[in-house]
């Protein structure tokens, strides 16, 4: 892969919007690590391909393949996206997998590129059996914590695993 870094692109979740703290937190060390950072704005947008076909119309005017992370139904919109057009990796936090009737928008076979998939063991709001089922079939990097669906307390966590995702992918 290019030495070139990637840009470091958002998807925020159902009920939240760009610039949450979460992302506040990642867009730092994604800075950090000298990587454009982007947030895409769904907010007004419910319909989960929808917010796909914008994420990819943003990523189209990208020089390179981007780093997306998605959180929720974010997670499902990276994921979707991934399967459209190249990625360096995908970092998917409490992705909302598996979905009634969005099930043919995840990537078949999956992405050729590092996943990261963080997920907490009490989440009721997206439980994570479809995290463990995505990373069972593709063998992506499963990391279960406990933790609930917005993973504030995992923070500090978080941010360790997407450091160590960037590393990875700018020593590739």
């Amino acid at each position: 892969m290019s030495r070139d870094k990637p840009a470091l692109v958002f998807s925020h979740g159902q009920e939240s919007g760009p610039w949450g703290s979460k992302i506040r937190a990642m867009a730092e060390i994604g800075r950090h690590a000298g990587l454009p950072v982007e947030s895409i704005d769904y907010q007004g947008i419910a319909d989960p391909l929808q917010r796909v076909e914008k994420l990819l119309d943003y990523a189209r005017d990208l020089s390179q393949p981007p780093l997306l992370v998605g959180s929720s139904m974010g997670g499902f919109v990276a994921l979707a996206a991934a399967a459209r057009i190249p990625v360096r990796g995908l970092f998917l936090l409490a992705p909302a997998l598996y979905l009634p009737g969005y099930e043919e928008h995840l990537p078949e076979p999956a992405p050729d590129c590092p996943t990261t998939i963080v997920h907490g063991w009490r989440d009721a709001v997206v439980p994570c059996t479809g995290s463990i089922r995505w990373a069972d079939k593709t063998r992506a990097r499963l990391l279960l914590v406990d933790g609930e669906h917005r993973l504030t307390a995992q923070l500090d966590f978080i941010e360790r695993q997407l450091s160590a995702l960037i590393d990875e992918l700018l020593a590739s």
